[in-house]
């Protein structure tokens, strides 16, 4: 600005704005240089900024990530997502009991003329079909992560979704905010494929449902990854040694081999998780999940040729 003989400030040259022609003004924009009226002004930290710019920074601006580069979110949609799916499907099995049946994780079996389910001991019979991984099925692995005990089992099938809920319910929510959404859910899903796979290696006409082999490795995750959190909500060494010990116990009568395989597998990506580079993160975590998802698919084309022949 200029100054007067009396010492007052020049207010300078004025133009019009240079959305608003007919608008005197002599502010510009701090970012463009652009002549703006005070409806363009909006306030910047220094000075004014047409609305223009504004919206140019806001598309620019990143969001804020969790160390493990997560985006951080209010809601963790997703957890809430599973979780109304998962009994969406315990109401259809209500309807339909034969829903488990048919998308149970089950290796290899038959299904006789009356849509009963039986062992396949290798021998051809009239009108029965085979089903199961080994022969084709192999969206088993997954559909069966969202199955539960059926209905008619009684109390225990009941506590076997609630329990699995609450502990998703629970892990969930602080996993789906410190990885974000797609980390998270690629977590849930893996797991379970690794929980079904192990489930199909060691037995095979085993007929199993639940979340179980998801939700273990939910906890073995968090386990690895709360290592570099700088608040625990839930103490990972209690929490393992919970999920450990119902484990052993659950072994006679829940399939061990679910628990066991969605452990390792979510062993397995939490580390990924936790400990890839900061500059390489992205390249890191979508590496190692494809990669676990390509094993385990390979190892349940192997077993099931091995079945087949």
């Amino acid at each position: 600005m200029e100054t007067t003989n009396n010492g007052q400030q020049d207010a300078g040259p004025t133009t019009t704005c240079f959305k608003h022609s007919r608008r005197a003004t002599s502010v510009r924009c701090t970012r463009c240089d652009r002549f703006i009226c005070p409806d363009c002004m909006r306030e910047a930290p220094v000075g004014f900024r047409c609305p223009e710019c504004i919206r140019s920074e806001s598309k620019t601006v990143r969001a804020a990530t969790t160390v493990f580069g997560g985006q951080l979110s209010s809601r963790p949609y997703v957890t809430y997502t599973l979780i109304a799916i998962t009994i969406i499907v315990y109401l259809v099995e209500l309807a339909d009991p034969g829903v488990v049946g048919r998308f149970s994780n089950l290796g290899i079996g038959l299904v006789g003329p009356d849509g009963g389910h039986f062992l396949d001991d290798g021998v051809n019979r009239l009108g029965f079909t085979q089903e199961g991984v080994a022969y084709g099925q192999w969206e088993r692995l997954l559909t069966s992560a969202f199955l539960h005990l059926s209905p008619s089992s009684g109390v225990f099938s009941i506590a076997h979704i609630l329990l699995n809920m609450y502990w998703l319910w629970l892990l969930g929510r602080i996993l789906e905010e410190q990885l974000g959404w797609w980390r998270f859910l690629a977590v849930y899903l893996v797991c379970a494929l690794g929980g079904s796979v192990l489930g199909f290696l060691v037995d095979p006409a085993q007929s199993a449902v639940g979340a179980s082999g998801a939700i273990f490795g939910l906890a073995s995750c968090y386990f690895v990854i709360a290592s570099r959190m700088s608040q625990q909500p839930i103490d990972r060494h209690r929490l393992i040694t919970m999920l450990v010990i119902w484990m052993v116990i659950s072994a006679g009568f829940t399939s061990w081999q679910g628990h066991l395989g969605g452990l390792l597998t979510g062993g397995l990506l939490g580390a990924a998780l936790a400990y890839a580079p900061r500059q390489h993160r992205l390249a890191v975590h979508v590496s190692v999940f494809t990669a676990t998802t390509f094993a385990l698919l390979v190892t349940t084309g192997l077993q099931a040729a091995n079945l087949t022949t």
